[in-house]
């Protein structure tokens, strides 16, 4: 119910990777929810976002600039929408890559209008000239348009109407701190709990008009790595396996035996999550390994990889990364059902990180 527009084409072709394709896209305008009060999860940034847009609307103000950070998937986008909706203000969407000079950002700003949300995605990656803009901007409301080149070049100075930007970004320490500091309401936001992703099963389902009871909703929740994208996402493909192998409802069984089709276990790992866990284990005795070797194993790039792959698998306690290369834990022999190898153990009969 809950997501974010990202660039990363590769995790996006994964049924359990957090970036919207076309597909997904399509779905969200939908399904997503309309005001604070409709959106599930993030107790703390809700009631805390609430504070701030009271108080603005109470001023008559805008609102001040907004900065939502955490993994793709988890509702910045959403999040912007309803401030948007919240102020009863337009919204422009725009995202840090499209944004290459200085002339870029200054169209943009220069055609918002008064109390307008400016979202920007992955505004990280925004280039340094327009960064450099956009901190007048936020503070002074105002522009300076560089007319000409060289000596003869002059400033013009181009004010601008109040406007509240809500930057997004999967990678909050990439901010340089005079950008970070210029946003008036910072927020993290966190992986939702099983609990809270059945909930969204359970008002996606509802808009779909789809049939599900609770223990169908708990299996899919559990396998949906925390991200209410990839729960909706996996909602329609069982859905999909409803609909075909079964009389339309989702169940526990029918959730789980569709989920084996898509390759998605129990715990959401999928084909290449285990391939990299597969290859750690069987080919390299657990670790470590140096992660290009471990790439060439599994027959992928190195960034994707470490990129796509390992932050989940770290996340979950089933890889650990060492000085010495990448490890599997105790829970990764558990999870496929192996015996490690004796050298594989320390003392205590848990497995030895560092190899000492």
């Amino acid at each position: 119910m809950n997501w974010d527009d990202t660039t990363d084409p590769t995790a996006g072709e994964r049924l359990v990777g957090s970036v919207a394709d076309r597909e997904d896209q399509a779905v969200e305008a939908a399904l997503r929810p309309k005001d604070l009060h409709e959106f599930i999860g993030q107790e703390k940034v809700r009631e805390q976002l609430d504070l701030v847009l009271r108080a603005a609307r109470a001023r008559g103000a805008t609102a001040d600039h907004v900065l939502l950070s955490g993994a793709p998937g988890l509702g910045k986008t959403t999040l912007s929408m309803i401030i948007a909706a919240e102020m009863e203000a337009p919204i422009r969407i725009t995202s840090g890559p499209a944004i290459q000079h200085a002339g870029d950002l200054a169209a943009i700003l220069s055609s918002l209008q008064e109390g307008e949300v400016l979202f920007l995605d992955e505004i990280h990656r925004m280039s340094r000239p327009a960064e450099e803009m956009l901190y007048m901007a936020m503070e002074d409301f105002r522009v300076d348009v560089i007319v000409g080149k060289g000596p003869g070049a002059t400033a013009i100075p181009l004010e601008l109407p109040p406007f509240t930007l809500v930057g997004a970004t999967t990678r909050a320490g990439l901010l340089p701190p005079p950008l970070r500091d210029r946003f008036g309401f910072t927020a993290h936001m966190e992986f939702y709990e099983p609990a809270e992703l059945e909930r969204v099963i359970h008002r996606s389902a509802n808009l779909l008009e789809v049939e599900i009871d609770p223990a169908g909703a708990a299996e899919i929740a559990g396998r949906s790595r925390g991200t209410p994208r990839i729960a909706n996402r996996l909602l329609r493909r069982v859905r999909d396996y409803a609909q075909v192998k079964a009389d339309g409802v989702i169940t526990e069984e029918i959730a789980a035996a569709a989920l084996a089709v898509y390759e998605v276990d129990s715990r959401g790992l999928d084909r290449l999550d285990r391939a990299v866990l597969t290859a750690l284990l069987k080919l390299f005795g657990g670790g470590p390994v140096g992660l290009s070797t471990l790439a060439v194993a599994v027959g992928e790039e190195r960034e994707t990889v470490e990129e796509v792959a390992e932050p989940f698998l770290v996340r979950e306690g089933l890889l650990a990364r060492t000085p010495r290369g990448r490890v599997a834990t105790p829970a990764a022999w558990a999870h496929l059902d192996l015996t490690p190898p004796q050298q594989a153990l320390g003392g205590n009969g848990q497995q030895d990180l560092f190899g000492t």
